[in-house]
């Protein structure tokens, strides 16, 4: 299978991401499942009429182009031109290459949140008219359309994230490329299940002062970061703390709120990502799959029932009471 990579509207942090992965050689992990790397502008040594040449194989069909990934989003300006980002040397904008060449490919990808939904190119009042490439946030339509589909029948595969997770998208290149990855693996707003599925909430290391509710107050203090601190573990759709990025790290193990960077508009979200936004004390963004008034209810309870332990060392850099140790046997 052919691979082709584009770099659009973006920071390259995905495919910074990528040399990251666990693999050590993801050229030879993709390489073993048969696909070929046919050209990437970071990553690859072929330049000037070499590249340009490719490409028109890829655009007229007579190389059959496979895979399509696109990093960063699709810049439509100014008055849906594209002219905002040439593709150098062709004369062409980014997005006439894009779509030539994604009604060309079996399987088109989105690599990160810019290039699905928007991302933090598309904040603010948006002056280059950035969007994703099925999607403008979470709005079906995007530089694609709504009705896009590979060759292969699929809408455009969003692995979301800002950067996404390197395993992501190799786990997803490999998928397709064994045959065992259909519409059926892609969740509501295009991103595969496998990890879409799962919640940032799920391993945390601050799990136990979730349960609690016993919350850091400050950057730095030990608690649930929910509650003050602006973290949406339990509404963002990822498997960061399941799947730790470099075999250990993430964002909420690192001391920082988790800004839910898989979901669309996540780089506006009407507050600063340390801050959590409340009404008469409440925290609006609440677990996503919970009614408010029973969620009230429970942290009332928990708050009543948290250890001494769990409540004085939510609000330290460093454990301060150790567990208490019981005997062994019946309780």
């Amino acid at each position: 299978m052919n691979l082709l990579w584009l770099q659009s509207g973006g920071c390259g942090g995905c495919t910074m991401s990528l040399l990251c992965s666990g693999a050590r050689d993801v050229l030879g992990l993709l390489s073993s499942a048969g696909i070929t790397l046919a050209w990437h502008p970071s990553l690859s040594e072929a330049s000037g009429d070499e590249v340009r040449g490719l490409l028109a194989d890829f655009e007229s069909g007579a190389k059959p182009l496979d895979l399509l990934c696109v990093e960063g989003s699709l810049l439509t300006g100014p008055n849906g031109s594209g002219r905002f980002h040439m593709l150098a040397g062709t004369g062409r904008p980014m997005i006439d290459w894009v779509k030539r060449l994604a009604a060309r490919a079996r399987f088109t990808l989105g690599v990160g949140t810019c290039a699905a939904y928007g991302g933090i190119t598309a904040a603010g009042n948006n002056p280059s008219g950035a969007t994703g490439l099925q999607y403008d946030g979470d709005h079906r339509g995007g530089l694609l359309g709504a009705d896009y589909r590979s060759a292969a029948g699929l809408p455009v595969i969003n692995v979301a994230g800002c950067p996404t997770h390197p395993d992501w998208v190799t786990d997803t290149l490999l998928a397709l490329a064994l045959g065992q990855f259909g519409e059926a693996d892609l969740d509501a707003l295009g991103r595969p299940r496998f990890y879409a599925d799962q919640l940032v909430h799920h391993g945390c290391n601050r799990n136990e002062f979730y349960e609690f509710k016993a919350s850091a107050e400050k950057p730095g203090d030990l608690g649930c970061m929910m509650e003050h601190l602006g973290c949406k573990g339990t509404q963002a759709h990822a498997d960061c703390n399941t799947r730790p990025w470099n075999g250990a790290g993430s964002c909420t193990n690192g001391g920082y709120p988790c800004i839910s960077c898989t979901e669309p508009g996540f780089e506006s979200p009407g507050h600063a990502f340390d801050r959590t936004p409340k009404v008469a004390g409440i925290p609006i963004g609440l677990p996503s799959d919970m009614p408010k008034a029973w969620f009230v209810a429970l942290a009332a309870l928990s708050k009543s029932a948290t250890p001494a332990r769990v409540r004085q060392n939510a609000v330290v850099e460093t454990p301060v009471l150790a567990p208490a140790i019981r005997k062994t046997g019946l309780k």
